[in-house]
């Protein structure tokens, strides 16, 4: 871990710390106002029908986009870095993926379904599913045009002349497969429309974990690393979790 200033944290009386405290959350009610209002406009935007027949390979048998809905109105989708041959799914994706298990039976509860969409064969899905032990439903678009058309896919020459359609602006990029979450909508007649896609850090949206890392003294504590999430790993493949520092080296130690 890298070192930051919370080993020289000041330490003050509960008085000063409760009116700092409270001058905080009049932020905080703020910013979550401001979350509340940019979620009110994300559900205003203009929708766009999908006209392209998807069929996806499930472990129930061929499924058509509309059919994976599973008789709900509304479907979110983790596009999860999986490509043909791979020996195992990308690490962030599977941090995402983490918190969803858990989150399935409450969204059904609101009208929505929930899957994870890889291009690589069903086959190497359950592989991979088996070993990190997960329930939720995750089918594969091997063989449809699906990630490519929803900004998740790009061709070897784009990622060699560093002009990836992602996030919606040609861009560098260092693979040929990205994270995103998509968002899709069905009406009586069966027609489905995507209505939302959030890629980049708005993937971070599923990542629970961080929130919390957020309330801590030391946060994400992922500066001087080569790049964010560098520590994240798949869940079976952490060490043992360290035991407690010696209190020179514990964050809270300049506070005893």
């Amino acid at each position: 871990m890298n070192t930051d200033n919370t080993m020289n944290h000041s330490v003050v009386s509960r008085d000063r710390w409760i009116s700092e405290r409270k001058a905080l959350l009049e932020r905080e009610k703020a910013l979550t106002r401001q979350h509340d209002e940019l979620a009110r406009q994300r559900r205003a935007l203009p929708w766009v029908r999908v006209e392209t027949d998807y069929i996806f390979d499930t472990p129930a048998g061929k499924r058509s986009l509309a059919e994976l809905f599973e008789g709900r109105r509304q479907l979110v989708v983790q596009h999860f870095m999986l490509a043909p041959g791979w020996e195992a799914g990308c690490k962030s994706c599977s941090f995402m993926a983490d918190h969803l298990d858990g989150a399935v039976p409450h969204l059904a509860q609101r009208d929505v379904s929930m899957l994870v969409v890889s291009r690589a064969p069903l086959a190497e899905i359950e592989r991979f599913r088996e070993r990190m032990g997960w329930q939720f439903r995750w089918v594969s678009s091997n063989g449809t045009d699906f990630n490519r058309d929803f900004g998740v896919t790009f061709t070897p020459d784009e990622v060699a002349r560093g002009e990836a359609y992602y996030n919606y602006k040609l861009q560098p990029f260092p693979a040929e497969e990205a994270p995103g979450i998509s968002v899709f909508c069905k009406d009586d007649a069966g027609r489905v429309f995507h209505t939302y896609s959030t890629f980049g850090r708005g993937v971070e949206l599923m990542m629970g974990t961080y929130d919390l890392l957020d309330l801590t003294p030391k946060g994400r504590d992922e500066a001087g690393m080569s790049h964010t999430m560098e520590w994240v790993r798949h869940h079976d493949r952490y060490e043992t979790a360290p035991a407690a520092k010696a209190a020179a080296a514990s964050c809270c130690s300049a506070h005893a």
